[in-house]
């Protein structure tokens, strides 16, 4: 059995970084799975309410308070390790090209477009990330998270220069653009 893993906002300067992991039953076919940057948003959707059925998965959600704390890295080093200890599979693939210390973990750059397992993980973390920093658009309007899913977009920077930080903001993350206007 093996258990693809991929994450979902890593980069952005707002909101959580989640981290997935999937087992597939052992008659699950699903059609269509892909990199979930390379699927539209409608059939990303679709997706996750069939991959959620036929899967055996596990799902980290890390605040950005965490990642503020203890940095990316370890976070992504925790969620992983979570993973492992939660799904039981004979092989762990991550998408990418670092396992963060994580022993028993293969690697594989873009795994996401190339093993269902993987693309399925790609899909929940990135339905995940979106619908929690959608949910948080509507806490913080003023920062238009539901445009721009919490990168650092020229519009969210120009709205953090006029609002400041929101609590999902990650501050441990610097951007040029704002180093001279907030200190």
């Amino acid at each position: 059995m093996l258990c693809g893993i991929d994450e979902a906002g890593r980069g952005p300067i707002a909101g959580d970084l989640v981290v997935a992991g999937c087992i597939f039953y052992s008659d699950t076919k699903i059609d269509g799975l892909n990199d979930s940057k390379k699927i539209s948003e409608k059939r990303r959707y679709e997706l996750f309410e069939e991959i959620l059925p036929n899967t055996i998965n596990h799902v980290v959600v890390i605040s950005p308070q965490e990642i503020d704390n203890d940095g990316i890295s370890k976070c992504m080093t925790r969620a992983l390790e979570e993973i492992k200890f939660t799904l039981n599979a004979d092989e762990y693939l991550f998408d990418g090209n670092t396992t963060f210390g994580v022993k028993g973990l293969d690697t594989m750059v873009k795994a996401d477009g190339k093993v269902a397992e993987v693309s399925a993980a790609s899909i929940l973390a990135k339905v995940v990330h979106d619908l929690n920093i959608i949910r948080d658009s509507k806490v913080y309007p003023q920062y238009g998270f539901q445009r721009h899913k919490g990168y650092g977009t020229k519009f969210h920077v120009e709205m953090i220069k006029e609002h400041g930080y929101s609590p999902i903001h990650r501050r441990s993350f610097k951007l040029k653009a704002l180093e001279e206007t907030l200190l």
